[in-house]
């Protein structure tokens, strides 16, 4: 059908286009479309990579943390409603004095190792 109206405005006197040249038009489509096709394969490999997906990485908070979080969020509204700000601190731990004495005595050893070791170099 194309052939035949290419030939019927040829005849009318219209310069009709050389077939070789829309064979190479369309093979330069076509190189255009695999090259763009694989460059989109390209992206969405590095989207996969880097998971834009949304989904998690398998790094999961604890109970602990959650409530670490509301209670933090509590005192923030709290706070800014003019309200009590409760406390959000855990118990702190502290160290006995015989462990003090221990970790005291270890360093002190790992000093005069090093300072003998000073002194034969």
């Amino acid at each position: 059908m194309l052939a035949i109206a290419i030939e019927e405005k040829s005849a009318l006197g219209v310069q009709s286009l050389p077939m070789p040249n829309i064979t190479s038009v369309l093979n330069q489509l076509q190189l255009e479309r695999s090259r763009l096709a694989s460059q989109l394969e390209r992206l969405n490999n590095a989207l996969s990579a880097l998971n834009v997906n949304g989904a998690s990485r398998g790094r999961r908070i604890t109970a602990a943390g959650r409530a670490r979080i509301a209670a933090a969020q509590r005192a923030r509204w709290a706070k800014a409603k003019g309200k009590k700000v409760v406390s959000i601190s855990t118990h702190k731990r502290t160290m006995s004095a015989a462990a003090r004495r221990r970790i005291a005595a270890a360093q002190k050893a790992r000093w005069a190792k090093w300072r003998k070791a000073q002194k034969s170099a």
